[in-house]
């Protein structure tokens, strides 16, 4: 059971973490063994030679081919609420973009150095110079899949960097005044980048675009807003507390990009290294969202979409909506994520749950339960962290080809126990010891 889904479901919440769980329950208790017990002996008795399959093996068939289909229709339904929910604050967004342009062509004049921003001519030179760059890397994409004429990729990488700079531009805006005002929780970026992706992909079906090349320039299209949607959210908080500090916007926005270009050219080597190592979208990396992503541009664009069960998942979605089921996304999320990744996420909800009880008995103050609260946090995190660094050497051995292994061992079932209590133990037993004095202020929440 992996520590950082513990971790996940201790942040998360026992509400939020059950939640993904029942998805879980509904695609593996009741789907998979419904479909795998009727549709089951149909297939057997139709292989050649009478070789049946295992059925453990035509279980997760059905699972990928069928339950995973409908899965992807719930996400969309709840990424489309959620949209639908924000739609006050996506129009304020919306509004605030607008009127942010016409502004700043004056604004890097300010005499106030708080409120001195990039030059525009500096701001619109950059676009240029991404546009020109995405229009580039789209011709690319379409041209190396082939069977296209010229005037198509050329048509193509045209449309595919206009709807990038242009619903680029508004949803970052959207996402940055989102997370500016609530927090970064409320970024809906899943949803940003679905609306991104299905108009891609419609535009490129409508210009008689199709293939790889079609479905590599929609994904690359959806990724640029997904990222640049991520980013805005982040850099808003960060001249949200510039501001507070007194801090100048220009520079800052200078600082801001310095980040992104190193980030991105340190991240691409482990990135490179996690795919050649485990293959994103299989059991040790499932990146759900991105799987999702992958096949609405296959079915869009390449036209092997399985639209039946994925109106299906659309159905079960708007279900879920009328009985007011808080989280439409989650839901399809554990329906989508492997069962032993949901129910480490639920046993981590668990850990939080029986934590606030046993904080709760204790009598403690406001401040002593928010000091609890933060640790537990703090706690989680470092397990997801702790993960992540090990999963980056690891992934870097293995996709060394090399045989790197030091110790040939494999642990008992037991062994395995042993660790989950250790984690537990110290999940509940580390934030409770740190409740401190009751004399002592509340510590600050940090914005999620």
């Amino acid at each position: 059971m992996s520590p950082a889904y513990l971790g996940v479901g201790y942040i998360i919440g026992p509400r939020l973490a059950a939640l993904n769980f029942a998805g879980g329950v509904l695609a593996w208790g009741l789907l998979v063994p419904l479909l795998t017990f009727t549709i089951g002996p149909y297939i057997q008795a139709a292989q050649p030679d009478g070789q049946p399959i295992p059925w453990s093996l035509l279980a997760g068939a059905i699972y990928y081919s069928i339950v995973r289909p409908i899965a992807v229709g719930g996400m969309l339904v709840g990424a489309t609420y959620t949209l639908f929910k924000m739609r006050k604050q996506l129009g304020v967004g919306m509004g605030r973009a607008i009127s942010d342009l016409r502004k700043s062509a004056a604004a890097h004049t300010a005499t106030t150095r708080t409120e001195r921003d990039l030059p525009s001519k500096a701001v619109f030179a950059g676009v240029g110079l991404v546009f020109i760059a995405m229009i580039v890397l789209y011709y690319y994409f379409l041209s190396g899949a082939g069977g296209l004429s010229s005037s198509k990729i050329l048509s193509g990488a045209l449309v595919a960097a206009l709807v990038m700079v242009i619903v680029g531009f508004f949803f970052a805006a959207v996402s940055g005044n989102l997370v500016g005002m609530i927090g970064s929780s409320n970024n809906p970026v899943s949803g940003l980048t679905l609306c991104t992706l299905v108009i891609a992909a419609l535009l490129m079906v409508a210009l008689g675009v199709s293939g790889k090349g079609g479905v590599a320039a929609v994904l690359g299209v959806a990724a640029v807003v997904c990222v640049s949607s991520a980013v805005a959210g982040e850099m808003l908080q960060d001249l949200k507390v510039g501001h507070i500090l007194g801090g100048t916007p220009a520079k800052m926005q200078i600082g801001d990009l310095f980040g992104i270009v190193v980030a991105s050219l340190v991240l691409f080597v482990p990135l490179a290294y996690l795919d050649k190592a485990y293959h994103f979208g299989s059991n040790a990396l499932p990146a759900p969202q991105a799987g999702l992503m992958a096949m609405l541009s296959k079915g869009i664009v390449g036209g092997d979409m399985a639209w039946p069960l994925v109106v299906v998942g659309i159905l079960l979605g708007l279900s879920m909506i009328m009985i007011e089921v808080k989280s439409v996304m989650l839901f399809s999320v554990g329906m989508y994520l492997p069962l032993g990744t949901t129910f480490a996420i639920f046993v981590g909800g668990i850990i939080r749950w029986a934590t606030d009880k046993l904080r709760d008995r204790r009598g403690l103050n406001d401040a002593q339960k928010a000091r609890v609260d933060n640790a537990g946090v703090l706690t989680a995190s470092g397990l997801i962290a702790g993960e992540a660094l090990c999963g980056l050497v690891i992934a870097g051995l293995v996709g060394s080809g090399k045989d790197v292994t030091l110790l040939h061992w494999t642990p008992s079932i037991w062994a395995a126990i042993a660790a989950l209590v250790i984690l537990i133990v110290v999940m509940v037993r580390v934030p409770l010891a740190n409740a401190g004095s009751p004399d002592e202020p509340a510590p600050p929440t940090a914005i999620m």
